[in-house]
């Protein structure tokens, strides 16, 4: 099991490229189930979830080829397998992506519930219950969803809470279906819109993407297209917050400012100066880091996704703030880590009080989630000494080369097998 060590003390200083969105690619790869023809996507990002993902939909009969370059080609003229199978999917929620699309073309899957990060019970009965108002005959059964239909209808539909997953899984079902189908309290996140454009790219007619009403008329068959995924604006915003803590400076390449208006309003909160452009976002931090209070919440709002690295910004930021966490029940299991290392952090109830202290000790910590592993990264940057990060197989789903990113930065980072 490989490990990470961070010497701290370092203000990042530098220009990286920012990659492609996990969020984005996951999605977007299932979408080559809805079509006989090839998909092209570009700008996939080599991530752990990515391959797990490939893997899976491999074993499904799909023709894959990568180029090595973050290029993907999907090719699914016939699916030999409809079945996810549960040592696939239990180390990666987003596998359940592949329900809809399946269901819509072959008329008939089988799912195991999925698994993933210990964050939050995430469930999926808003896109079995959205699948079965569109006609399907669903069954749970030994851990495993069964569905069938002999042809999709297209309904109306409102969800019970905005579930990204869900609004995507039922999006792509409703292409194929008949007649036409409307999303209500849909998410509004970016990488949804980034979905559906790919799919109108593949003769899909959609209106509506990034609000929360979304209308899908269905068609009766997609063709292939070529597609580009969107930035990660989770990296983009977690380089931008380690620049802030460290006191660095830096320029971020490949990136959009217009989808993380909420982390950078915060970031010009705690004393940043940040510029960007079309393509790019610069941050430069001088003077006395300050506190903010945050509160999650669907996007446009706060992103449960950057909770954990502005909790490191605050542990060593002047004043006392208070983060407040709406979207995940189990989301501050990295407080109990940033403690060991000097943070003064009080945890009620869904709010953590931060209480800003001179600075933080390096030692020994323990991952438990993809992001918490990100705030315990950017809390060995900023910490006196060294600090040894385990499990990193977390950070590795949806950080592409962080370390050597870090490195290029200026930070003094080693991964240790």
């Amino acid at each position: 099991m490989q490990k990470l060590v961070i010497q701290g003390g370092t203000s990042l200083s530098g220009e990286i490229c920012i990659s492609g969105a996990k969020n984005a690619a996951l999605p977007i790869l299932c979408a080559s189930l809805l079509t006989a023809e090839t998909l092209k996507i570009e700008n996939v990002p080599q991530l752990n979830d990515v391959t797990t993902m490939l893997a899976l939909l491999r074993q499904m009969g799909i023709d894959i080829t990568q180029d090595g370059k973050q290029g993907v080609e999907l090719a699914a003229a016939s699916l030999s397998n409809l079945v996810a199978p549960y040592e696939m999917v239990k180390t990666m929620r987003a596998a359940i992506l592949v329900l809809g699309p399946m269901l819509a073309r072959a008329g008939k899957a089988m799912v195991s519930l999925p698994g993933g990060c210990a964050i939050g019970l995430r469930p999926v009965d808003q896109h079995i219950k959205g699948l079965q108002a569109m006609g399907a005959e669903i069954k749970i059964d030994h851990g495993y969803i069964h569905a069938q239909a002999k042809h999709l209808t297209g309904a109306h539909i409102v969800m019970d809470l905005v579930t990204v997953t869900g609004t995507e899984n039922l999006m792509m079902a409703a292409t194929l279906a008949n007649g036409t189908t409307v999303l209500e309290n849909a998410a509004r996140e970016p990488e949804v819109t980034n979905l559906a454009d790919c799919l109108i790219a593949m003769g899909a007619k959609i209106y509506g993407a990034g609000s929360d009403t979304i209308t899908i008329e269905g068609v009766r068959t997609l063709h292939g297209t070529t597609h580009r995924v969107m930035p990660d604006r989770i990296e983009t915003g977690t380089f931008l917050v380690a620049a802030a803590a460290s006191g660095g400076e830096i320029y971020l390449r490949d990136t959009r400012a217009d989808i993380l208006t909420a982390v950078l309003d915060k970031l010009r909160e705690a004393g940043a100066t940040i510029e960007s452009g079309q393509d790019w976002i610069s941050l430069k931090m001088k003077g006395v880091l300050k506190s903010i209070n945050l509160r999650t919440a669907p996007y446009p709002a706060f992103p449960t996704d950057m909770q954990a690295q502005f909790m490191v910004l605050n542990s060593v930021a002047e004043g006392t703030s208070i983060i407040t966490e709406t979207i995940f029940e189990n989301r501050f299991m990295h407080v109990q880590e940033l403690k060991r290392m000097g943070a003064n952090i009080e945890v009620e109830g869904s709010a953590a009080i931060v209480h800003g202290v001179a600075s933080l000790d390096g030692t020994n910590v323990m991952a438990t989630d993809l992001r918490a592993s990100a705030s315990l990264v950017l809390a060995g940057l900023i910490a006196r000494g060294e600090t040894t990060i385990e499990r990193i197989y977390h950070l590795d789903r949806g950080y592409e080369h962080i370390d050597e990113k870090l490195t290029r930065l200026g930070a003094k980072v080693r991964r240790l097998n």
